[in-house]
């Protein structure tokens, strides 16, 4: 193309793509004007304004998008037709509602991801826009269907991964890649495994994924949301703005350390201690540990009862606590059967007591009378109520699983192996997490605590039913709208109902708060981390095991974490869970990956590492330094990064000033990263080869590394300077 015409093909992309704004603001503006009329409350019945409402909103928000990048690219067809693509889909009402701008996730949209020169999907050419807030700035073409054709897409591709990172993760919607695209429209219901190396997109991958199946199955997703569960606090505030950026917002992020309401834990357990949490084999000890707090009496308790006194012995509350645990309800249900047993016996023994020699046990109005005189007053016994609580206590998963782990005795008694063992039972660690959340379940609630809440939910709908019932009624004024008409509701009870119950949480704060909330869909990032338990717990959010799980298997540093993925998730979904795999690295530059790769091939030979798409030109570096001058060194290196544009990193042990932990890298990445004493991090336990090549893979540009002692010899492929590069 000339110059000319590529200069008139520019105007006419400019032109266009500002029809697409002036149609969005249009749009826009027009929604708004609906949001506001129904926001107003005039016309049709309260419930029809609120589906209104709803539903304006929702619009709204999804016409808020287009405002950056709203048009990215276009499609030519064999047949002529040009299509255009962007991050929302718009169309011509005067003409039949064409399209005048698919969404990325519409099938027709496929082609603009997968078409390649060896498969250009009927289409002659890809054009890629690159913009600056609303105006077009410049296009590349890339022509389908010939031999040397560019199968990538390099040119918009490369700007973006050559791009100085930001604060978080940006959306790719506009450079998805041809094997990226085929795992975000995969149509599969159960589990999905996406496997790839540092740098291979798998975390933006799942996350538009995510996008796609909300926008295809919108209906029966959107009333559960999607649950996004990642490895550290950091991670998912980088990614935290992917999915927002693509529309979504119902959606709860969050670490396996806050998948209880109510607790986020961070600290870590000892290797041995997570290993021995994070395996099945622990469900045995928490029962036995439920099973140690049903007690029987050493010596029989006496109550007072009816003016004589009554005993509560081991046969009694053997018998009792044998009723209670065949109910098969959790321990703190099951408490009823054990009280009325106990109950039972102790009113016999009474009335046979006090009625001997004038009550018949024939007489059974007169005895069941007695009996119901005597219940009523166990109920109101505090010694009666005592001794319940010692045999048979209402116990929370806070309370028990606190005192098993910093009590010798406890443990021993549920056979627990005694490094699980801590000095404050209630310090709690992420591992901790998945045991609490089953002990929900062999638990149960409280009965006591859920009749007081139905008491104070049933006071509270009487009387906002008295209230309504002063307000229903037709009015002098048939045109007030300020006022209930009695067409607007049938009762007022039934709408003090609606009024109590009506939970006005967004459904991420319902969600977070819920225990026993259900997601439609769950993706884990890192999942390689992930235990036996953890899986439990995820499993048990989404009773339709649909799934979108990433991670790297290579990357695993934690003891109780998977070496295959098969027996993680097959018990789960046999034979529904698939698993593909990401091999192109868009992150890494060959250079630093060529690094990491002698890392990967020392402590995991048979793992292929990822190719990189690109080559940065500056060669990763080591210095040595003395321990006077480590602190310097780290100075040096983080004030001329400062001098650049992008992010940077300093990654080491945890007692080096200065440093974060590799732990708190995983996911994220850097422009610029220094790794400091790397053969500290290869010497901490089994898996620090594993932690070293996570750290090496965090830098997009440039890598360097400090040392003390003698370079481990599988970073040979560093280029030893005497000081920091100047570049």
């Amino acid at each position: 193309m000339s110059i000319q015409g590529y200069e008139e093909e520019l105007r006419s992309e400019r032109d266009y793509v500002a029809g697409l704004y002036a149609r969005l603001d249009a749009e826009r503006a027009r929604v708004k004007d609906e949001y506001d009329t129904a926001l107003g409350g005039t016309g049709g019945t309260p419930m029809e304004r609120d589906v209104r409402v709803r539903t304006s909103a929702r619009e709204v928000k999804r016409l808020d998008l287009g405002d950056n990048g709203l048009c990215f690219g276009r499609l030519d067809a064999l047949s002529g037709e040009h299509s255009y693509i962007g991050r929302i889909g718009l169309f011509d009402e005067e003409d039949d509602y064409e399209p005048v701008l698919l969404d990325w996730r519409a099938p027709a949209s496929r082609a603009f991801y997968v078409a390649t020169a060896a498969s250009p999907e009927n289409m002659r050419r890809r054009r890629q826009f690159h913009t600056r807030g609303r105006q077009v700035v410049d296009f590349t073409d890339e022509v389908l269907g010939r031999p040397d054709g560019d199968e990538r897409g390099d040119a918009a591709l490369l700007a973006a991964v050559n791009a100085p990172r930001g604060d978080g993760m940006r959306d790719i919607v506009a450079t998805i890649q041809s094997e990226q695209d085929e795992i975000i429209r995969l149509d599969h219901p159960g589990v999905l495994v996406i496997e790839g190396g540092p740098g291979t997109g798998k975390t933006v991958v799942a996350l538009h994924r995510v996008a796609y199946l909300l926008y295809t199955q919108r209906e029966r997703m959107e009333r559960h949301g999607v649950l996004v569960v990642g490895p550290n606090p950091s991670f998912l505030h980088h990614i935290s703005r992917v999915l927002p950026s693509l529309g979504e917002s119902d959606v709860v992020f969050t670490t396996t350390g806050g998948l209880v309401p109510g607790l986020r834990a961070t600290a870590v357990d000892t290797p041995e201690a997570l290993r021995l949490k994070g395996s099945l084999k622990i469900l045995e000890v928490l029962r036995a540990a439920v099973a140690d707090r049903q007690r029987l009496p050493e010596n029989p308790l006496p109550i007072e009862l009816g003016g004589v006194t009554a005993r509560i012995d081991a046969e009694t509350a053997a018998w009792a606590r044998d009723e209670a645990r065949a109910s098969g309800q959790p321990h703190n249900e099951a408490r009823a059967v054990f009280t009325e047993i106990v109950t039972y016996v102790l009113t016999e023994r009474a009335i046979s007591r006090i009625g001997k020699g004038w009550l018949s046990r024939s007489d059974r109005e007169a005895w069941e009378r007695t009996r119901a005189d005597l219940v009523k007053e166990l109920s109101a016994d505090a010694a009666f109520t005592a001794a319940l609580d010692e045999l048979w206590p209402v116990l929370t998963p806070r309370d028990l699983l606190g005192a098993l782990l910093e009590s010798p005795e406890r443990l021993r008694a549920a056979g627990a192996d005694e490094a699980l063992r801590r000095a404050d039972g209630s310090a709690w660690t992420v591992s901790d997490v998945p045991l609490l959340d089953e002990l929900v379940d062999l638990l149960g609630a409280d009965k006591s605590v859920d009749r007081a809440a139905e008491r104070e939910r049933k006071a509270a709908a009487e009387h906002a039913a008295a209230v309504l019932d002063g307000l229903v009624g037709r009015q002098d004024s048939m045109d007030d709208e300020d006022h209930l008409f009695a067409t607007d509701l049938l009762f007022a009870e039934d709408l003090a109902e609606r009024f109590v119950e009506h939970d006005t949480r967004s459904l991420v704060e319902r969600a977070e708060a819920d225990r026993d909330w259900t997601y439609r869909h769950v993706v884990v990032d890192e999942a390689q981390e992930l235990s036996e338990m953890d899986w439990r717990v995820l499993m048990r959010r989404c009773p339709g095991r649909s799934f979108t799980v990433v991670g790297d298997l290579a990357q695993r540093r934690s003891e109780a974490g998977a070496t295959a993925w098969g027996p993680m998730v097959e018990p789960y979904v046999p034979g529904r869970w698939v698993y593909r795999s990401l091999t192109v690295n868009y992150r890494t530059p060959a250079e630093i990956m060529g690094v990491a790769a002698a890392v990967l091939a020392d402590f995991a030979p048979g793992v292929q590492p990822p190719e990189s798409v690109r080559a940065c030109g500056v060669a990763p570096w080591s210095r040595r330094v003395t321990e006077d001058g480590l602190a310097a060194a780290v100075e040096e290196f983080v004030r001329d990064e400062a001098q650049r544009e992008g992010t940077c990193v300093v990654i080491g042990p945890p007692d080096v000033p200065g440093t974060v932990a590799v732990s708190e890298t995983k996911g994220l990445e850097y422009d610029a990263v220094l790794v400091v004493e790397p053969e500290r991090i290869l010497a901490d336990g089994p898996r620090g080869a594993a932690e070293l090549y996570v750290a090496l893979t965090r830098a997009t540009q440039r890598l360097g590394v400090l040392h003390r002692g003698p370079l481990p010899e599988v970073l040979a492929g560093l280029t030893a300077v005497g000081s920091h590069p100047q570049r």
